[in-house]
């Protein structure tokens, strides 16, 4: 349905009949946006196929992640029509130590560039009246005041895009169903550098954590909560 078919053995699929999600949890009455790690430096100032992105910015997800990036803005219009309330959550680029522990070959980019790759990008960037959280771990509510936030705003469901899907995105997933949040992901807005750590992370969260929903089903719930 959403893609993970192919990378499940005939064993997970005998388990997937006998033990799999047959219904979706559902979603609330109030829901906010969650944007996650939304950045030029995963995407590219322009639009590349992946090894060629790469040449530029290593950590790149190529013309995948832009094809993601432009259903995300889709959503997030009908998000701001809708008056839903929408979050952006980025790294936080202060010399702090980062919390990936392997080591990396020093940038040869430019400060100049660097800076502008912690950028959000500007299809999907934030507007007056939006939040913007930064983080120093995978998860967007690690350490940052974005549960006291939707608290704050009564918010019972959370609708995430971004990437990746196997590393930010589902550590915030993961979270926000510890915190008892409705979660949801979006499949055509999230995305990751590998496809099967992006459909098996994808099958995982809706098995266990959230629901995965379509672009036009998120975008109707939207509409719906606004009526």
């Amino acid at each position: 349905m959403f893609g993970w078919e192919p990378f499940l053995s005939e064993r997970d699929r005998k388990h997937d009949e006998l033990w799999g999600k047959k219904d979706l949890y559902g979603f609330g009455s109030k829901p906010a946006l969650v944007l996650i790690d939304i950045y030029y430096s995963v995407l590219g100032f322009e639009r590349q196929e992946l090894f060629e992105s790469m040449k530029t910015w290593p950590g790149s997800t190529g013309l995948e992640g832009w094809a993601a990036v432009d259903k995300t803005a889709e959503l997030l219009d009908v998000a701001r029509q809708s008056r839903i309330p929408v979050v952006h959550v980025k790294g936080l680029h202060n010399g702090m130590k980062p919390w990936v522990h392997r080591n990396r070959e020093p940038s040869l980019l430019s400060p100049e560039v660097l800076k502008k790759g912690n950028e959000i990008v500007a299809e999907v960037a934030p507007i007056d009246g939006e939040s913007v959280i930064e983080k120093t771990a995978p998860s967007g509510f690690q350490g940052t005041p974005l549960m006291f936030h939707l608290n704050s705003l009564g918010i019972d469901t959370v609708i995430c895009c971004g990437e990746t899907t196997s590393g930010c995105v589902r550590a915030t997933v993961v979270d926000g169903a510890t915190s008892r949040f409705r979660m949801g992901v979006v499949s055509e807005c999230v995305f990751d550098r590998t496809e099967a750590s992006h459909f098996m992370n994808l099958y995982d969260m809706h098995n266990k954590y959230a629901d995965v929903v379509s672009l036009e089903k998120a975008k109707a719930y939207f509409r719906e909560r606004a009526r």
